[in-house]
């Protein structure tokens, strides 16, 4: 180790430290965590790029961040508040859970049923890519950690679900939670289950972790799952029983909330053991 002591060694040395220090520096910087797009207090504007329709009155809606690195910034379990135009030409705002991650960064997507005289709907259906949408957030009471529960349930109704498929995914797509999901997912027509295909993978690739249970008010020919509304009886075969390590997550139309709400006080699950979005 002589060498060290010579000039040359002395500049080898330097060298080394200085590349050491780069690699360091490069880390440091590199390893930080995107900024955040989302401002709680101001209404920001996205460009729509694409819009895929899905059905006769669900469409998914693509829109771009400002750079292809960008991540939206919204925590599991919370939402977004969209502002629009109605019909009359009227501002209205209202609540939209994404069914992007921030795993999915330079954009984030929206599944939206658009009903004949919903307001907000109005303006969904009217939007043309290129076309923006004014958002602010995040927004929400829910705050989840991993593994802060041994075991959710989920009731979900209608578009409900998207709320659920945003927690069901960060779960799933975190391999150090080892928290386990069953969803009872209630519609009117098989034609009204929005991203079954996806709830459908997930089942396929965490069998241990996730398991989904349709319910069909209509059911077509040969149907194979719940039929009518979702009683006490099918929460009892298809949710984890009371305990003070599970939850139950509630997410539907106030009808469905309602009776949902009922069913499980009947069923034992107290108050703490519940949350509605």
């Amino acid at each position: 180790m002589e060498f060290l002591a010579t000039s040359e060694g002395q500049l080898f040395v330097g060298v080394a430290v200085g590349l050491v220090a780069v690699g360091a520096a490069y880390f440091l910087f590199s390893s930080k965590k995107p900024k955040a797009c989302l401002d709680p207090e101001t209404f920001k504007e996205f460009k729509l790029v694409k819009k895929t329709q899905l059905s006769h009155n669900v469409a998914k809606f693509r829109f771009a961040l400002p750079t292809p690195t960008s991540v939206l910034g919204l925590p599991i379990g919370k939402h977004i508040s969209c502002r629009g135009k109605d019909s009359q030409g009227e501002e209205v705002i209202k609540p939209y859970t994404p069914t992007t991650l921030d795993s999915n960064v330079g954009y984030f997507e929206l599944v939206i049923k658009m009903y004949p005289k919903g307001r907000m709907s109005h303006h969904f259906r009217e939007m043309r890519e290129g076309d923006y949408l004014a958002v602010k957030g995040p927004k929400g009471r829910f705050n989840y950690q991993p593994g802060q529960v041994r075991a959710f349930g989920m009731l979900a109704g209608g578009s409900g679900i998207t709320p659920m498929f945003q927690v069901t995914r960060a779960i799933l797509e975190n391999p150090n939670d080892k928290t386990k999901v069953h969803l009872i997912y209630a519609n009117v027509t098989f034609e009204d289950i929005l991203v079954k295909d996806e709830l459908d993978s997930l089942a396929k690739n965490y069998p241990d972790r996730f398991k989904v249970y349709y319910v069909l008010n209509d059911p077509p020919e040969g149907w194979n799952g719940g039929v009518g509304f979702v009683t006490k009886e099918i929460i009892q075969a298809h949710c984890p029983p009371p305990a003070s390590d599970i939850q139950i997550l509630r997410c539907g139309p106030p009808p469905m909330n309602k009776a949902m709400a009922a069913h499980l006080e009947a069923l034992g699950y107290s108050p703490k053991m519940q949350f509605q979005f």
